[in-house]
């Protein structure tokens, strides 16, 4: 009997050494799903502002193009027109008896001699020449930059694929932590309300940029949207200006170059204040508040100047 306990507590350690450890592992807090949130809506943020300057630039390439077009139609033109006028000319000056509509073709409402009628319509055909030289080296230069610019569109195009590969990765991931949220604690999100206060009065057009502002709080944050139904950062704040007249790219970045850089002090309602080295804009209110579109899953809000670190400020000219 000793023997047969002795062996049963020797199976019984030596399974307990062999089996598997099972670990308890406690679900992720608010707090942790909130910070996961945030670095992967920082990490779209970047993408997207990459995102929407390539699409500025893409739209810039593209009138560049129709422009030159444009222009390189109409010479196309001259060009033949003009072959067929120095050929005419030539024509009439050596072929016998064409010298009345070589008449009528300068314009001479007298006879005069046949040498210097001759000549003239040489010298005429020589500037016509001349001409299509030039219409002809013009051309060769806009086509060179038709070319060129066909050639930075292409290079846009496969660098905008790359970033929507991005920027889909990074939304599956969002999708998974917003899923994860809303099992465990009810919503994905956090939308706001509509702002119910009192507006500023502030006058002139950044007293409309302002206005606007406030009515898009609580519109949700939609990454490369700039309304009416959601706004990222870049997109609340051009579309902000554009209510009042005036025109922004849409990625914080080009909008840093756009407007005039002023200090904190200079600061007055509807400036802007930019952060995370211009990875992120939003639209001062006055007594010390910005409006922004903030990230993923909230919507656009009130917060202080001071929510982060500001990199600058400007003033839309």
């Amino acid at each position: 009997m000793r023997n047969l306990l002795r062996a049963l507590v020797v199976a019984t350690v030596s399974a307990a050494l062999v089996a598997p450890v099972s670990v308890a592992r406690a679900e992720p807090t608010a707090a942790e799903l909130t910070q996961q949130i945030n670095k992967a809506s920082d990490e779209l943020e970047k993408v997207v502002e990459s995102y929407n300057k390539l699409n500025g630039d893409i739209k810039k390439s593209k009138a560049g193009v129709a422009e030159l077009n444009a222009r390189i139609g109409p010479l196309e033109q001259q060009v033949v027109q003009g072959r067929a006028e120095v050929a005419q000319i030539a024509s009439r000056a050596y072929k016998s008896g064409g010298l009345s509509d070589a008449n009528a073709l300068l314009g001479r409402s007298a006879a005069a001699d046949l040498v210097d009628r001759l000549g003239a319509l040489e010298q005429l055909a020589r500037d016509r020449d001349r001409q299509l030289s030039t219409f002809n080296a013009t051309q060769r230069h806009l086509l060179d930059q038709k070319a060129e610019l066909n050639a930075t569109l292409a290079r846009q195009n496969a660098q905008a694929k790359q970033l929507a590969s991005q920027k889909k990765k990074i939304e599956k991931d969002l999708d998974k932590l917003y899923d994860m949220r809303r099992e465990a604690y009810g919503s994905p999100t956090s939308y706001s309300g509509k702002y119910t206060g009192k507006i500023p009065k502030i006058d002139g057009d950044a007293g409309k940029a302002v206005t606007f502002a406030y009515n898009a709080i609580g519109t949700p944050y939609v990454y490369a949207a700039d309304g009416p139904n959601g706004y990222d950062c870049s997109g609340l704040t051009s579309a902000a200006w554009r209510a009042a007249g005036k025109s922004l790219p849409h990625n914080a970045a080009q909008q840093w170059d756009a407007v005039a850089h002023i200090g904190r002090g200079d600061l007055k309602p509807g400036d802007l204040v930019f952060y995370s080295g211009l990875g992120h804009v939003a639209i001062f209110v006055g007594s010390g508040k910005v409006i922004h579109a903030p990230t993923a899953g909230e919507s656009v809000k009130l917060a202080s100047v001071d929510m982060m670190s500001p990199y600058g400020y400007g003033r839309v000219r």
